[in-house]
């Protein structure tokens, strides 16, 4: 069994004395960071824990949108197992008392503490963010959420103060001088300083709420930005022969101010450049922002001399589209709302100890980069092993309430310091997601982007291979919330040996249909039963 520093090994099993977790959620996060090759981005903080760990960078969430994704990576359970696809159901009510990810390891002696945005607020995590089934203690908010929604962001049209999408913020003009992300780390560094000592091993969550919109944020960061370095991305414009059940209409930024102003026809007519180019300007200045809040948080974890014995898993709930197919925000099943980043850094494993050995500075250092296909769906399993409690994987035979419909990481992770012994690993070849629709046009009522439950029609169910994407749109029947196979509304398919942008839809291609055959195929059979074989295509 594998290891980490401050196991103790007794023959041929492992005890955890003191290992901690630093669970870090970036709300609405694409790898939009430099460790991921982003030229655009500035995140020094992440970027240097990038090269101190494990970096996946074919990692990707089982649907784009916030409750969905965040329920499925909790419990290790894909959003039909939970036929949770919307804001408005509690899964232990409405399908199963399952067991979430901190309520494994508050089981198993750990402390666990949620700070910010961990699960969904509201009725999906039953009011309460699933306390105290999760949480040790009643999880923290920011004070200053209740402002996210208020109008203090500044205009040149108007005196009045204002509810933008894009609002770059006077941080001491803002209530109580000072914004949720700000007071969502300054409550983690409290409890990571009285951790300083403590033998009981904690799970530390910490939501930060940017960079989902708006893009309110300290306006200092914008000198990292200057808005002449940005490009709109070319085609901007929707493919002509993917369907427009496909495509979502960025309903939620509809509704703010600024893009109310532009006057635009709904659905289709495309957000001005110039606009557009602000938007990605404030985008990447609110990771910027958040990479800055976590730098304090390593630092603290510094402080109170506990970073060797804990473990930080850095992600994201899904990513976000800017512009890509004249779309934004995420709601779809391509790649840029699907992808998202995942860092692992382990103590024992990390480059850091033999850096500073040798005192070579975080920039001579470049990432462990592991390139195979995982799910957030594995990001439980993972850290179960690496606490050295392990939950089984569900199957039809085994539905318990603690299991898991993903994969360990740890098998990757022990093999990737060794790049002759990583592709020997048996690992899955597919990463599964999903995304419904209430019609096959776009529409604001019933809202195309985030339809409740019993208005879905359409489901559109996704695999991504290495070299292919391949989605299939189905009939759906909400009542019994299952899919009709035999009945496909639409369907697409990318080959990445050809763009990488998912531009060109060739499933109707006549050079492409065995190909389609064949992954039609294997998207039916395996749906949500994918577990790993020896095969990487």
């Amino acid at each position: 069994m594998f290891c980490t520093l401050y196991f103790i090994c007794v023959i041929n099993w492992c005890v955890a004395e003191g290992h901690n977790f630093l669970l870090i959620i970036v709300d609405d996060l694409r790898p939009a960071l430099g460790s991921y090759g982003d030229e655009k981005a500035y995140t020094p903080n992440i970027d240097k824990l990038s090269t101190e760990g494990f970096t996946f960078n074919r990692a990707y969430a089982q649907q784009a949108l916030c409750a969905p994704s965040r329920n499925s990576f909790l419990t290790s359970r894909r959003p039909d197992t939970l036929r949770l696809y919307d804001t408005h159901s509690y899964w232990r009510e409405s399908v199963g008392n399952f067991t979430t990810l901190p309520q494994h390891l508050r089981s198993n002696g750990y402390i666990t503490k949620a700070i910010g945005k961990v699960f969904h607020p509201g009725i999906s995590s039953n009011h309460s963010d699933d306390y105290p089934y999760s949480w040790s203690e009643i999880p923290f908010h920011p004070f200053t959420e209740r402002y996210k929604n208020v109008a203090v962001c500044r205009s040149n049209l108007t005196t009045e103060p204002m509810l933008n999408l894009v609002c770059p913020v006077d941080v001491s003009s803002m209530p109580n001088k000072t914004l949720p992300d700000i007071e969502i780390m300054q409550e983690a560094k409290r409890f990571l300083s009285n951790q300083a000592g403590n033998v009981t091993p904690f799970f530390l969550a910490v939501g930060f709420q940017k960079p989902h919109i708006p893009f309110k944020y300290p306006e200092g960061y914008l000198k990292y930005h200057p808005l002449q370095k940005f490009k709109i991305v070319e085609p901007y414009k929707w493919p002509k022969n993917v369907s427009s059940v496909a495509y979502n209409p960025w309903n939620d930024l509809r509704k703010r101010d600024d893009v109310a102003a532009l006057n635009l026809r709904f659905p289709w007519q495309k957000i001005p450049k110039r606009f557009a180019k602000l938007i990605i300007q404030s985008y990447y200045a609110s990771v910027t922002y958040i990479d800055d809040l976590i730098g304090e948080l390593i630092n603290q974890l510094e402080a109170s001399s506990i970073r060797k014995n804990t473990t930080i898993i850095l992600m994201s709930d899904h990513g976000w589209s800017l512009g890509e197919h004249a779309e934004w925000a995420k709601y779809s099943n391509y790649d840029v709302a699907l992808k998202v980043p995942l860092i692992i850094s382990i103590p024992s494993l990390s480059k850091r100890e033999k850096r500073d050995s040798i005192n070579k500075p975080a920039s001579s250092y470049t990432p462990t980069v592991i390139p195979f296909l995982i799910e957030l769906v594995d990001v439980f399993p993972t850290i179960a092993d690496l606490a050295n409690i392990p939950i089984p994987s569900c199957s039809k035979r085994n539905t318990e309430i603690t299991c898991s419909e993903g994969s360990s990481l740890v098998p990757l992770i022990k093999a990737a310091s060794n790049r002759t012994l990583l592709y020997k690993v048996r690992w899955k070849s597919a990463a599964f997601s999903q995304y419904p629709r209430p019609n096959i046009k776009p529409s604001m009522h019933p809202n195309s982007d985030q339809p409740c439950l019993k208005e879905i029609k359409a489901m559109g169910y996704t695999v991504r291979k290495y070299r292919y994407r391949y989605t299939a749109w189905l009939s759906f029947k909400a009542e019994n919330k299952v899919p009709d196979w035999n009945s496909t509304i639409a369907e697409e398919l990318y080959d990445y040996n050809n763009e990488d942008g998912e531009n060109q839809n060739v499933a109707y291609l006549s050079k492409y249909a065995k190909v389609k055959g064949k992954l039609k195929s294997f998207l039916e059979k395996r749906w949500g039963r994918i577990f790993p074989t020896n095969k990487h295509n």
